[in-house]
């Protein structure tokens, strides 16, 4: 497994984020930093849920779709989604058509509906280690799947009724919004927006 590795600009990026153009931006611009609000952290967990068996980069590409498709990921907007607005979603060539995700996205949305203000990002990141806790990973190996904290966040979400959020889900969402650091020793982006 490589550690960080210079991009066309010669800066050192992780090796997964020079693939593509896209990889490129969304790695140096929005993975590992941190995200807050409830409807933000509501797209992000929906769209983990998507990619679960997929690329992140055939999430990524459609993001723009599944932001139209449902409404901006309003957790109240998408709370009120009926059946006819399941139907279309799963006509809609612009999102993954996958019944099962669609379900539990608009499932989760009624769940949250409930919840106080603020409710969802104060529980999310409840779950976030102490960064003194965890060394920077030299090397994509040294980058976990799971976690015992991502354990307990897929455990607690499930709890309260959140479907569709496994450990390893709810750990590539404690990547993607910043509450982990998993960004590798040498990497420019590490320690970007704290």
């Amino acid at each position: 497994m490589s550690g960080a590795e210079p991009a066309a600009d010669g800066r050192p990026r992780c090796p997964w984020g020079l693939s593509t153009e896209d990889y490129l931006a969304y790695h140096d611009t929005e993975w590992g930093r941190p995200v807050h609000g409830d409807d933000a952290l509501f797209e992000r967990l929906c769209l983990e849920a998507f990619q679960s068996g997929l690329s992140w980069l055939t999430i990524l590409r459609r993001r723009e779709g599944f932001r139209s498709a449902f409404a901006g990921f309003g957790i109240s907007a998408v709370a009120e989604f009926t059946d006819a607005d399941k139907e279309r979603l799963l006509a809609d060539a612009g999102i993954i058509r996958n019944r099962a995700k669609i379900d539990a996205t608009l499932a989760n949305a009624k769940v949250l509906a409930g919840w106080d203000e603020g409710e969802l990002d104060a529980l999310i990141w409840s779950y976030a280690p102490d960064p003194a806790t965890r060394p920077a990973p030299r090397t994509l190996g040294d980058v976990p799947a799971v976690t015992p904290e991502s354990t307990a966040l897929a455990k607690e979400l499930k709890k309260r009724s959140i479907r569709f959020v496994g450990p390893t889900t709810a750990y590539a969402l404690m990547q993607a919004c910043g509450l982990v650091d998993d960004h590798l020793a040498g990497c420019v982006a590490r320690g970007g927006g704290r």
